[in-house]
């Protein structure tokens, strides 16, 4: 046990370096925020919702924002990188804390998998060939960066996300004359569809959660991270609901809902065809941002629980020369090769948020729990609206995630 316990303070002293400030944490969330939803699923989305696309993203950014408040109000005083493992061994105990530890792991190398298939829909219809390979192209493209170091991976999240951010105010600039041209109520099935789209899309807002794992390469984490959640939350939602009312004025929703490369038709539809062009452009970097974003934060991951032993201790080795989880990267990376072969990226979207909407239910339960059970903590944030010490945002948040679970299924089966 001693030399357990000295293996652990031996890395604990090399430690990741602290280079993010609010700016890189906010960015890196709206990075991964928008990327794949808003640039690939929108197109099956508005298959379930229609017209009403737009509610959908809504709907599943008040669940963001509850959810985002629970994060934010834990990350305020859990100061590691294990984020909601951390969170549910503290309310929960050690064995469901490794269970949601394990479900993250896998919402991350799921969603990065997602997200690479993605990027090869819009590289196959610029130049034609595989999607597979592509999505394997960006993922090994990705890893690189990642190893490289915490500093290049968020240069090149500031640079991908200002490319991703102007082709999306790109949008809603040459589309805002068209707004008004459709019934926005129209639901291709109903409240249910509605709710299907929303279960889908909630995919495009996963990104704030993913913050709190950068809380030890963070300045003053205990401020910066929940001003960086809300921030990326709020910023995003207004940009997904704005897009998407663009998006089915200007297209029929039952031809956005066949287009590989939705957001791309848009444009040309707006500018011409050139457009189609660029905006396919711009989704590749957007893609490929998002899975840079999820890589770097799901190894941190793997590595804060193989540090605390939840894990194999060669995932917490720390490269010196780089100051990154080499091993862990790895790892994370070879799993994420795998699930690209499903090829199917509405299924594995789905299977993404049936995971994440168990995580999120009880990350909200966490802070539930830990109100009482850790009443004397200091925290530097509190979630608003509460009974006394229950917060109720957070319950509102765990029957929002079961909720949103229920349809998640519906749309894999």
């Amino acid at each position: 046990m001693a030399i357990r316990h000295h293996h652990v303070k031996r890395i604990r002293e090399f430690g990741l370096k602290r280079s993010l400030g609010l700016f890189e944490v906010t960015v890196a969330g709206i990075g991964i925020i928008l990327g794949a939803g808003i640039y690939a699923l929108i197109g099956i989305a508005s298959g379930y919702a229609g017209n009403a696309v737009w509610l959908s993203f809504l709907f599943s950014a008040i669940l963001g924002a509850f959810t985002g408040l629970s994060y934010a109000e834990l990350a305020s005083f859990f100061k590691k990188d294990g984020g909601e493992y951390d969170y549910a061994n503290s309310a929960f105990g050690s064995k469901m804390g490794w269970v949601v530890g394990i479900m993250v792991i896998a919402t991350a190398f799921i969603s990065a998998a997602t997200v690479a298939l993605g990027f090869g829909n819009y590289l196959q219809a610029l130049i034609g060939g595989n999607v597979l390979l592509f999505g394997f192209l960006i993922v090994l493209v990705t890893t690189i960066v990642n190893m490289a170091g915490i500093k290049e991976s968020s240069a090149f999240n500031i640079v991908c996300t200002i490319i991703e951010t102007l082709g999306l105010v790109f949008i809603i600039i040459f589309g805002l004359k068209y707004l008004g041209k459709v019934n926005y109520l129209e639901m291709a099935q109903g409240l249910h569809g509605v709710f299907r789209a929303a279960a889908l899309v909630f995919f495009a807002y996963m990104g704030f959660e993913s913050i709190v794992k950068l809380t030890e390469e963070t300045k003053n984490p205990n401020k910066t991270i929940p001003k960086a959640l809300i921030l990326s939350v709020a910023l995003s939602a207004v940009i997904y609901i704005t897009v998407a009312l663009v998006a089915v004025s200007v297209i029929p929703w039952q031809e956005l809902s066949a287009s590989k490369a939705p957001l791309a038709q848009v444009a040309a539809f707006l500018v011409g065809s050139k457009a189609f062009v660029v905006l396919a452009i711009v989704a590749l970097f957007s893609t490929a941002n998002t899975v840079l974003v999820t890589l770097v934060t799901g190894s941190r991951l793997v590595y804060g629980m193989a540090g605390e032993g939840s894990l194999p201790r060669l995932l917490s080795k720390i490269n010196r020369a780089t100051r990154t989880p080499w091993n862990a990267i790895i790892a994370l990376s070879v799993i994420t090769f795998a699930f690209v072969l499903i090829g199917d990226i509405g299924f594995v979207a789905n299977l993404n948020d049936v995971f994440l909407f168990i995580t999120f239910g009880l990350v909200n339960l966490a802070n539930i729990v830990l109100r009482y059970k850790m009443k004397n903590a200091k925290r530097g944030f509190v979630a608003p609206l509460n009974i006394g010490k229950f917060p109720v945002l957070s319950f509102l948040g765990v029957l929002v995630s079961f909720f949103m679970m229920v349809y998640a299924l519906i749309n894999i089966l």
